[in-house]
């Protein structure tokens, strides 16, 4: 199966997912999230803001989480006209304004830009993993190119059923470190 069925196909799996049943699996997932030693470690965190609306592992409480520890969140912002990533600082989800595709970007003049290296642990989204820590994301290939600036720690946050036996892989394609899920942590 190819990359756009597979996430098609995933999509809407998720958006079948009951209410209590998303809530409760995300707690679970963001609990698993900070009890990581990436985690515990980390002064500088990149994550995105979830669509919930799509059923993405909700970032919200994990966000809120690393404010109340003292950790700097950095969310990224797209630039669309080359595919490219930017992360800022975000100390207030005022910071924030809805853009392409219903995103909900860092305002850039209220926000500071912070550099890949500066960031020591990073979430990266997905729709499909595998079992070896490979992922289907959005379609834009904008975290594929930022990954390539970027050597830190990554890992993954997504529900169990989102997990197939392999996903199709592009040469330019990377695997992420860890994948958080609500059943278990694939390291």
């Amino acid at each position: 199966m190819d990359k756009s069925t597979l996430r098609s196909e995933m999509k809407q799996k998720l958006k079948q997912l009951p209410k209590d049943s998303y809530d409760r699996n995300s707690l679970r997932i963001c609990q698993r999230l900070i009890e990581q030693p990436q985690w515990q470690e980390a002064k500088t965190i990149g994550m995105t803001i979830s669509m919930t609306e799509k059923r993405e592992v909700d970032t919200t409480p994990v966000i809120e989480k690393a404010w109340q520890q003292g950790k700097q969140v950095v969310i990224p912002k797209t630039f669309p006209s080359n595919h490219r990533l930017e992360f800022y600082k975000l100390s207030s989800f005022d910071q924030l304004e809805e853009t392409n595709f219903g995103l909900k970007e860092p305002k850039t003049e209220q926000t500071d830009l912070v550099q890949p290296r500066a960031i020591d642990f990073l979430i990266v989204p997905g729709v499909v993993f595998d079992y070896d820590k490979y992922r289907i994301g959005f379609g834009g290939g904008y975290y594929d190119r930022f990954l390539t600036r970027y050597d830190g720690p990554t890992c993954s946050l997504a529900f169990e059923c989102q997990l197939v036996s392999k996903v199709p892989r592009e040469p330019f394609d990377l695997p992420v470190a860890t994948i958080i899920t609500n059943e278990r942590v694939y390291e």
